[in-house]
């Protein structure tokens, strides 16, 4: 018999090593999605200000 999904998700909760990692991996992707975004940002700023539209 298969267990529930709410108890498979419990269990997963009680690693404390898992949990860190998880931790560690979304705050990685968070940390790059800022620093894309203000590259990004940084960029269209930059041209904006060279081709005199500013």
């Amino acid at each position: 018999m298969q267990t529930p999904v709410p108890a498979q998700v419990d269990g997963f909760f009680d690693d404390p090593f898992t949990l860190f990692v998880v931790v560690v991996l979304l705050a990685l992707i968070f940390f790059f999605y800022l620093l894309f975004r203000r590259t990004m940002l940084g960029f269209k700023e930059g041209m904006e200000k060279g081709s005199g539209k500013n």
